[in-house]
């Protein structure tokens, strides 16, 4: 049947009708922009509201519901308005555009294992994701040229059941992408955008996916092509799931498939970003294609092409770090060194390893990021000096502060996560263009937001997160055959006038979700007072291969069916996006609990702070530069103490002593008006301080403002004439290696008067040019703050001595003593030590 067929007397279904429906229901703006939300509901109600779906709505309509929908003027104004709205989004001067009129860079690679950007598109698994998909969101709001590449999994991340047991299920329902929002790459003539990677037993070939979120592009490659042979089909299959192997392959066809497909598309990126070091073969497989254009060699390539990579890392602890042993980096990468790279095997491990003369040593992913990347940071500013400790190896005898490691805090999107009610309370308050990095009042803005307006919001959003746990949980409860008085008692349980704590993420034993539970019997009492009760929904997965992390939610199944009287306690089986959009808009406050210092950043918490929602957290990662007084609760004393079973009693405690007889006790504070009002002065001041500082939208400009933008400035001054800097750089680094060994420290003296300290340093630098190094005074960082380096001087040089003398004065309150002079490499343009880590130090 033909668009323009009737349908039982029905009028027929324009084209252009449909069409345009079609083209909003791929653009996965619709999963962050409330406005298309009736436009669908009007469509199909209640596929709507259970899937908040939009291409599966508009898939699964009938024709006879089409025809009635293209029939009813409302509808179709509606759709006309929310077309040209887009079409008008995709095209107008955003906010890169007005800061940047001159396009300081044409395009950002935004390279990733997973992206979470709506449940339509079930190819993620948590945190990682979830920066990835709120980030290619914010830059498509602020109209940052990014284009993001992935993988299509034909299963993606497992989903959840939960037995009469208690016990998690690991289920991998396929991904159908006929029921995706996503659409094939087809060539000028109509055949699918096709490329191959050369595996070991053949290539394999790949198929190209593009997906619209706004105004940005993603592409995925997904490996289940007809030509393939079934090994090479499901490389694609599982995210993080299979061996060691089947991950090298899953980064090979990420890293070289991805950078190849943009090549193909005819895209040319100024910036390759690295969100996590899984893609960190594009580095390699961008070198070679500056190879072929300029003739250079793989050393003079990846010098010029590292000024514009950039990589951030993710993971608080070096076992985190995929790792290859060097035999299957050989079987599956040397040929491709050799033949495409023109490197050796030795050379090419050299880049993955921290002794490149360890042959024994594994591949490290992360260690080829930092090596091939200009710039390294981590996301939250705990995180960053984290991760300073964890890759000081590379830079041995540089201090850790120096540690070429900055740090970005994420943020998140949070027109994805702020409920609809929320969003009509900011619109009010501080206009619609909010989140679109034109606003410098939302703080002052938002203050004024009056406290009835307040309490409303937060009493609409627990009735209808209430609402929802109590069908889920008749759902969950009804799969494993439970009674229905069972059910329903389960549900009685759960009341909107109660606070609500909310505890969600990935059930691992770092996150400690398991501390409220360390004496049960206290946590009833604190759940279960009459004058004060209160509710707790808990959600998570565990990893098929974490058995800790399982039993970790087995211990909480039996804990909440095993007590008599159904415990105000819920535990939602199969956490999702759609899930966790729920929780964040409802819960009264959000629990976290990792192990300082292992969680990198933690955003989930974030996603609350939109909605009202007040955060009691362990002072790790984004939280311990959140937090304040007035804002939320913390945990710990912000140092580290390992996994302490001493320290995790003392915090267990501090976690009750806070619900008891602060959390708890402020929420029920009530007036002669029924209003708690500190508890919404609490509330004031999180949503207008913290929101707007950890939305996605700052952190995208962050990376625009401090990264990008330099990163591409750099990247086009080496890769100028024809990738002369890159050589010359080369040159230099060899020099810096082959001479370093016979620069020598002389005598030091220093003189002092009037709070001055006169330095005179004596350095041979024997086979080492003066001019490639520098001598610096250094003095430890105190109080807190930064190391101090002061710059010396060259005195002219006399005669043909060997000994050239340095001088500096040093004024201020430092003692002579706390200065050591040293030696550190210098060149125009380069990254020290990042890109040469030879020091010299006085002792």
């Amino acid at each position: 049947m033909s668009p323009n067929d009737t349908v039982g007397g029905s009028p027929p279904i324009p084209a252009k009708g449909l069409n345009d429906l079609t083209e909003l229901a791929m653009d996965l703006r619709w999963s962050w922009n409330h406005s298309g939300d009736q436009l669908w509901a009007k469509l199909d109600k209640e596929m709507w509201e259970r899937t908040r779906h939009a291409s599966v709505v508009l898939q699964s309509a009938s024709q006879d519901k089409l025809a009635r929908a293209f029939a009813d003027p409302e509808f179709c104004r509606m759709l006309d308005g929310l077309v040209k709205a887009k079409r008008s989004a995709d095209t107008a001067p955003a906010w890169f555009q007005e800061r940047y009129p001159g396009a300081p860079f044409g395009c950002v690679a935004y390279f990733c294992m997973e992206f979470m950007l709506t449940e339509a598109l079930p190819i993620y698994s948590g945190g990682l994701g979830n920066v990835a998909g709120d980030q290619l969101k914010a830059a498509s709001n602020l109209g940052i040229p990014i284009v993001g590449v992935g993988l299509l999994y034909q299963h993606g991340y497992f989903r959840q059941a939960i037995d009469r047991n208690g016990a998690q299920q690991a289920l991998y329902p396929y991904n159908d992408p006929g029921q995706m929002p996503v659409t094939p790459l087809r060539r000028p003539n109509g055949d699918w955008l096709r490329l191959d990677v050369a595996l070991p037993g053949g290539a394999v070939w790949l198929r190209a996916w593009e997906v619209h979120v706004g105004r940005v592009k993603l592409y995925l490659l997904d490996s289940n092509d007809p030509e393939n042979a079934p090994s090479h089909k499901g490389i694609t299959g599982e995210l993080y799931g299979g061996d060691t192997e089947l991950r090298l392959k899953q980064e090979m066809v990420l890293g070289i498939g991805g950078w190849r497909l943009l090549a193909m598309l005819g895209i040319k990126p100024d910036v390759c970003h690295l969100n996590e070091g899984h893609a960190a073969f594009a580095l390699l497989e961008r070198a070679k294609g500056f190879m072929g254009d300029t003739g250079q060699p793989f050393s003079a390539a990846l010098a010029a092409t590292r000024a514009g990579n950039l990589f951030t890392t993710h993971t608080a602890v070096a076992a985190g770090f995929d790792l290859f042993s060097p035999a299957l980096i050989e079987e599956h990468l040397g040929q491709y060194a050799r033949e495409s790279l023109h490197i050796s095997l030795g050379e090419l491990m050299a880049l993955g390893r921290q002794n490149p003369d360890d042959l024994e040593e594994s591949f490290n992913m992360a260690y080829l990021a930092i090596r091939g990347s200009g710039a390294i940071n981590g996301v939250s500013k705990l995180h960053g000096r984290v991760s300073r400790r964890i890759f000081a190896p590379l830079f041995p005898r540089w201090p850790e502060d120096e540690v070429p490691v900055r740090h970005v805090t994420n943020g998140v999107h949070m027109p994805t996560w702020d409920s609809a009610a929320a969003d009509r309370l900011w619109t009010e308050s501080c206009g619609r263009e909010r989140w679109l990095g034109t606003s410098t009042t939302l703080e002052s803005d938002f203050r004024r937001v009056s406290d009835e307006k307040l309490w409303t919001l937060r009493a609409l959003s627990r009735k209808a997160l209430v609402d929802y746990v109590r069908e889920r949980v008749a759902q969950q409860m009804s799969g494993v055959g439970a009674e229905p008085a069972e059910i329903a008692r389960t549900q009685a349980g759960l009341d909107p006038e109660v606070l609500t704590l909310g505890f969600a993420r990935r059930f691992a034993t770092y996150k400690r979700p398991n501390l409220l539970l360390h004496d049960p019997e206290r946590l009833l009492r604190i759940l279960r007072n009459p004058k004060r009760r209160a509710q707790l929904v808990l959600a998570g997965k565990a990893h098929p291969a974490d058995r800790a992390g399982q039993a970790l939610i087995q211990e909480w199944t039996r804990f909440i069916k095993h007590n008599e009287n159904a415990p105000p306690v819920v535990f939602l089986s199969d956490y999702d996006m759609l899930m966790a959009e729920r929780l964040v808009q409802g819960v009264d406050v959000w629990i976290n609990t990792p192990q300082r210092p292992w969680e990198a950043c933690g955003t989930s918490g974030m996603k609350v702070l939109v909605n009202g929602g007040l955060n009691l957290s362990e002072l790790d990662g984004w939280w311990a530069e959140a937090y304040a007084p007035d804002i939320g609760w913390a945990l710990g004393d912000g140092r580290e103490h390992g996994d302490d079973p001493a320290w995790n009693a003392a915090e267990a405690e501090a976690l009750y002593e806070r619900l008891e007889h602060e959390v708890i006790p402020e929420f029920y504070s009530r007036d002669d008006s029924g209003i708690p009002r500190a508890w919404l002065a609490r509330i004031r001041e999180s949503m207008a301080r913290l929101t707007p500082r950890f939305a996605a939208s700052r952190a995208v400009r962050d990376y625009t403002e401090l990264c990008y933008t330099p990163a591409a400035a750099a990247y086009r001054e080496r890769a100028a004439n024809n990738g002369l800097a890159g050589m010359q750089l080369t040159d230099w680094m060899r020099t810096v290696d082959r001479a370093w060994p016979s620069v020598r420290f002389g005598d030091v003296r220093v003189t002092g008067d009037s709070g001055q300290n006169r330095f005179e340093v004596e350095v041979q630098p024997n086979e080492m040019d003066p001019k490639a190094m520098r001598v610096q005074l250094y003095a430890d960082a105190v109080d807190g703050g930064s190391p101090e380096i002061v710059e010396m001087e060259s005195a002219p040089a006399s005669g043909v001595s060997r000994v050239r003398v340095y001088r500096a004065t040093v004024a201020g309150g430092r003692a002579a003593g706390d200065f050591t002079a040293r030696v550190v490499p210098a060149h125009a343009g380069a990254s020290v030590p990042l890109e040469s880590s030879r020091i010299l130090w006085q002792r």
